[in-house]
């Protein structure tokens, strides 16, 4: 049932938006739960940006308003064929977020936004790595991604979610330190704030 509920929500974007809504009522909207990794960064119009795992180009929509330099960078062709459509004013690349196709210190801030979820424990290591490698010094990596709920109201409607839609990696996100993960890398100043019963988490990190 998830995997096919998960097939139908990747091949039918009407699908995919109705479901992308409903998830974010818990933080006002999809509007906003799309920014939340956002908040309180300086995003100028030449800084470089590179959203990770971009997808449709839902989170990219909201980049282009700062900057006039936003890369996207996802597997899916078909994916990418969308957010061509749907955010023509950035540049899209097609590659594997754990073997991108930049040189070191590319980007000055790289963002991802529900994705890290979707990896492997060493696939997700190695994409951190790549992250810390792209970014220039003093870059920052923003993401907002699934966490284990602080509020047991909150487990119902989470697990529900991941059991329809999701698969066991989500689940191993949960039990992930992703601040310590990333300190470990190398990462610094790691600010991780939580959102719906601590069901939402957005980390901020820097590069020394």
């Amino acid at each position: 049932m998830a995997t096919i509920l998960r097939d139908w929500s990747y091949r039918y974007q009407w699908l995919y938006d109705g479901i992308s809504r409903l998830a974010a009522i818990s933080v006002g909207g999809e509007g906003r739960f799309r920014q939340l990794a956002l908040q309180g960064l300086t995003i100028l119009p030449d800084t470089k940006v590179l959203d990770l795992c971009c997808g449709s180009g839902q989170a990219t929509q909201f980049l282009v308003q700062y900057s006039q330099n936003v890369t996207g960078l996802d597997a899916s062709p078909l994916s990418l064929k969308r957010a061509r459509s749907n955010v023509p004013s950035a540049q899209y690349i097609e590659a594997f977020a754990e073997n991108m196709p930049f040189a070191d210190n590319s980007f000055d801030l790289v963002h991802t936004s529900v994705a890290m979820h979707e990896m492997q424990p060493e696939q997700l290591r190695q994409i951190l790595k790549e992250v810390y490698r792209v970014l220039k010094p003093g870059g920052v990596f923003v993401l907002v991604d699934f966490h284990a709920p602080t509020n047991p109201l909150f487990w119902p409607p989470i697990s529900l979610f991941l059991l329809l839609f999701e698969t066991e990696t989500a689940w191993q996100l949960l039990k992930t330190d992703l601040p310590g993960l990333l300190a470990e890398i190398g990462f610094r100043e790691n600010e991780q704030t939580l959102y719906a019963g601590g069901s939402l988490q957005t980390i901020k990190a820097a590069l020394p």
